[in-house]
């Protein structure tokens, strides 16, 4: 060959050769630019399961996109890395995110294979796989990851990678990262792992449902003595050391995630305040990290989840479709302790917590009678008109059917008698009513007197009901009521905690004296089904659908420490679909929630200082036998002994008078006697005399007692 063919292929081989050069830099600096196209760091942030606790530090519930409790590559056994990376990457530490080798023999069984058949990923490319990628089987999904992969390896370390890669990698039944599958599946902390049980878990990412231990023990066991075996081949083990592991049982010690149906509907709540409260979303905090403490109780939570399963509670029409319900109970400082959002409930459905419905007589106590008695202008043995009368076209009625005439604010209260409320809401007012109610954060659309028996356009839920009642609990200052007691980022940073608000609504004195009252209600009143030693203050409430069934059955009431509101019935009510049980099923409920709850049968309500305390009524006893009697008075001379029947109450007030040529004479009263003397009478009188019985507390006079005439000599 002569010299300028010679000197001619030597150009062409160094043109090629730099052409291949140029050819390959520019590939590389495509791929670098593919990879850095696709990488997101966000994407690395890993999701960190958010823990739920109550106040004495029990979990309650953990929220997670990914069940994944991350832990730093220094505080993983080299003994653990070292199982991964024989299994999954044994020349890690050695190529820049692709392995080669490894490509060519997938290539080359993919091509026998005449499809993807398998794969040669690095620990960097399944990084990428798992961050960006879905995990679909083609040629480009494949150069997409090889091209992240080298961008990864390029931005951090081999620690850091190998570090995000055991955080990210998924173990089979919901758990992520190995820190979260040593406690599931061994109860201990990643540190704590021995060789055998590294081991095992290096053998599960390949295939964690069909290599889990718990499902499939006999090849899980078959496949952690294979990564056993790969790391003796690979010299960090010796034969002796692979022998004794692999005789050694699987020693699961599981721990499974508790599932708790009972907190759904508190949980459901929980996520609400903390993206109303605290601006973190529901993707947020399931991925965040959080802790967040709740003032739950779980006495309280199960309680109320266990009687919302019991039938006995809920009757209806309808066989095929029991009634619904929703409760709830705070402490009094707005800490809510429980909440059942229905009796089917499951999390992200319809929590009837916070759902409007017809409060029905439960309203009474905070649009009439609590203003009532904070103007001044009544007390609770006020005489309020309980006849049947027309408003403007508005003819309430009692449910009994019986009207009285008058009865007192303590009575009309007890016994939950509608006419007397509707009168009194029109003697103060539906603006000075409302007006309480507004201050309350209840703002009404309503104008009508139908307000006093809680005939609303739009209803109230049991949460605010519940939370108006704190006034009554709390010496007249209403609280705000709150799931989230404190929260703390993935750091154990505090970022939020909740402080509790009360508004003054009504005075004290109007607040202990409705306590008063709403004690006799559970006493002598609509209150008394069911059975339960703890000092309880309610009011029943019901709205009627046909004369047959109700649409709504209510119980709104509170202990010394807690106040809470049951609602019963249907979504929706119609023909087929009406209550047949009364408000005796919300009060049992509640009680047995309350029965269930510890301490409360302890706790006695407590008259607050610089209060009048509220005697029980005084019930009026007609005198229907007097007598009359001649004696000798003051200095010896003629006087009349009149004695009647005498009545148990001793606060009963006589008032004695004299008739005479058909005019009545006052002589004098006597209190908690049956016996009373009238001096200096004129033994030739022709008067007659009676007993009229008086109640201090009402103002008001009984029947007067039949008349007797005194034959003086008669009697000499």
């Amino acid at each position: 060959m002569d010299r300028s063919k010679l000197k001619t292929r030597m150009f062409q081989a160094a043109y090629f050769v730099i052409g291949a050069a140029i050819v390959g830099l520019l590939f590389y600096f495509f791929v670098l630019l593919i990879g850095n196209h696709y990488t997101d760091d966000e994407k690395l942030v890993l999701s960190r399961t958010s823990v739920v606790v109550d106040e004495q530090g029990h979990e309650l519930s953990r929220l997670y996109a990914e069940n994944r409790d991350p832990i730093t590559l220094k505080k993983i056994p080299q003994h653990v890395q070292d199982a991964f990376i024989v299994t999954e990457d044994i020349r890690f530490y050695k190529h820049s995110g692709i392995d080669l080798r490894g490509v060519m023999r997938a290539l080359v069984t993919d091509l026998m294979a005449g499809d993807k058949a398998e794969g040669a990923s690095t620990i960097t490319q399944q990084l990428a796989r798992n961050a960006y990628l879905s995990n679909e089987k083609t040629w480009f999904r494949k150069f997409k990851e090889a091209a992240i992969a080298v961008s990864l390896e390029r931005k951090y370390s081999k620690k850091q990678i190998l570090e995000m890669y055991l955080n990210q990698i998924y173990f089979g039944h919901g758990i992520y990262g190995v820190q979260m599958a040593s406690k599931f599946f061994f109860n201990k902390d990643a540190s704590q792992l021995t060789e055998d049980e590294g081991a095992l878990l290096a053998a599960l990412p390949k295939g964690p449902n069909g290599y889990s231990p718990i499902m499939h023990s006999d090849k899980a066991l078959e496949r952690r003595n294979l990564v056993l075996s790969l790391l003796q081949k690979n010299g960090y083990l010796s034969a002796e050391q692979a022998v004794r592991l692999k005789g050694k049982t699987l020693g699961l010690n599981v721990h499974k995630i508790p599932t708790h149906p009972e907190f759904d509907s508190y949980l459901d709540l929980v996520k609400e305040e903390a993206a109303r409260q605290y601006h973190i979303g529901s993707d947020d905090l399931i991925r965040g990290g959080y802790k967040i403490v709740v003032p739950m109780s779980r006495e309280a939570q199960t309680a109320s989840y266990n009687a919302f399963k019991n039938n006995v509670y809920f009757q209806g029409s309808n066989p095929n479709q029991s009634p619904e319900g929703a409760f709830v109970l705070m402490n009094k400082n707005g800490g809510v302790l429980a909440a059942q959002g229905g009796r089917n409930y499951v999390r992200g459905s319809y929590n009837r917590v916070g759902v409007r419905r017809q409060p029905g007589s439960a309203f009474k106590p905070l649009a009439v009678y609590g203003p009532a008695l904070d103007t001044g202008k009544y007390q609770p043995y006020s005489m309020l008109q309980d006849k049947k009368t027309s408003y403007n076209g508005y003819k309430p009625t009692n449910y009994s059917g019986r009207y009285n005439g008058q009865m007192t604010m303590y009575d009309a209260i007890t016994v939950s008698q509608n006419a007397p409320a509707v009168w009194l809401l029109d003697q103060i007012g539906v603006t000075t009513g409302k007006s309480y109610l507004s201050k309350m954060g209840i703002d009404l659309p309503d104008h009508g007197l139908a307000i006093a028996l809680g005939g609303l356009s739009k209803g109230v839920s049991p949460l605010q009901m519940a939370s108006a009642y704190t006034t009554f609990d709390n010496n007249g200052n209403q609280s705000q009521p709150f799931f989230i007691q404190a929260i703390y980022d993935h750091q154990g940073k505090k970022i939020g905690e909740a402080r509790p608000t009360s508004k003054k609504i009504f005075s004290k004195q109007t607040a202990w004296y409705m306590t008063r009252m709403l004690q006799s209600v559970m006493k002598n009143g609509t209150g008394q089904a069911g059975y339960s030693q703890a000092s309880i203050a309610g009011k029943t409430g019901s709205t009627a659908y046909t004369k047959n069934g109700l649409r709504d059955a209510w119980f709104v009431g509170y202990t010394p420490d807690t106040v809470g509101a049951v609602w019963i019935g249907y979504d929706q009510t119609n023909k087929k679909n009406y209550l047949t049980g009364s408000s005796d099923d919300a009060v049992r409920l509640f009680k047995s929630v309350i029965n269930a709850t510890p301490n409360e049968s302890r706790l006695a309500f407590q008259k607050p200082d610089g209060v009048t305390d509220l005697d029980s009524p005084i019930r009026m006893a007609s005198v229907t036998k007097l007598t009359a009697k001649g004696v000798l008075g003051k200095y010896a001379l003629p006087a009349l002994q009149l004695t009647w029947d005498a009545a148990s109450d001793k606060r009963i007030v006589y008032r004695v008078y004299a008739e005479s040529k058909g005019k009545s004479q006052l002589k004098g009263e006597v209190k908690g006697k049956n016996t009373y003397r009238i001096d200096f009478v004129n033994p030739m009188s022709s008067d007659r005399y009676y007993v009229v019985p008086y109640n201090s507390q009402t103002g008001k006079a009984g029947k007067p007692s039949p008349t007797v005439q005194l034959n003086w000599f008669s009697n000499l």
